[in-house]
């Protein structure tokens, strides 16, 4: 991921971004190889009634909800249920933020082009939110990364972005989890203690994402 990214090593208007929590292993090895700033941004799917990882839309930071209307029609989701998973899920997003970070502030990306990351791309449900918020922020660029992506989401979200780059994009696409050999749900701990180690020059600091890809 980091090889397809290698020309904005070392910029100084750049920040990379991981989507927590999966996409924050995959972001700071990107930012450790192209020597730039790592930080956090979270944001939580919001799962269908009975179906959780079926994606019906997310919620980012700042109040952003996007939604997929042709799927909440399709499965009958009524607003009421919509409100429900939107306030059990934003609860979680208030945690993680509070944990994550340990009292710091956000990075300031206003103006500076974002390398937004996660460790796959799906529906692109929650990349969508992710990019919807960000926008909030005045960023100079937005680029989608994600070593392996669903063709039609990648060239549907370098639309709503700036650009979107991976490693493999499959036909047909079964899913993210079928690229890793370990695809181990990532941890709070583990979100943590990349954050920490996020600026230092050392390899990453949990051992099993070292044979992860």
């Amino acid at each position: 991921m980091a090889e397809k990214l290698d020309r904005f090593a070392g910029r100084q208007d750049l920040v990379v971004l991981g989507l927590a929590r999966g996409g924050v292993p995959v972001a700071y090895e990107v930012a450790r190889s192209l020597d730039l700033p790592l930080d956090v941004f979270v944001l939580r799917k919001l799962g269908a009634p009975g179906h959780e990882e079926f994606a019906i839309g997310a919620i980012a930071s700042g109040g952003v909800r996007v939604l997929n209307q042709e799927a909440i029609g399709l499965l009958g989701i009524t607003q009421s249920m919509i409100g429900r998973i939107t306030m059990l899920e934003q609860q979680e997003l208030n945690r993680r933020e509070k944990l994550y970070r340990g009292g710091r502030g956000a990075v300031n990306v206003r103006g500076r082009i974002v390398i937004l990351v996660d460790d796959g791309l799906a529906t692109g449900a929650t990349m969508q939110a992710a990019i919807t918020s960000l926008y909030k922020q005045d960023p100079g660029a937005i680029i989608v990364a994600a070593p392996v992506v669903a063709l039609d989401t990648c060239t549907y979200l370098s639309r709503v972005a700036d650009g979107c780059e991976y490693v493999v994009a499959p036909e047909p696409f079964y899913g993210v989890g079928l690229w890793y050999e370990d695809f181990t749900p990532t941890t709070d701990r583990e979100v943590q203690l990349l954050l920490e180690a996020a600026g230092r020059d050392a390899p990453s600091p949990v051992p099993r994402y070292a044979h992860r890809y």
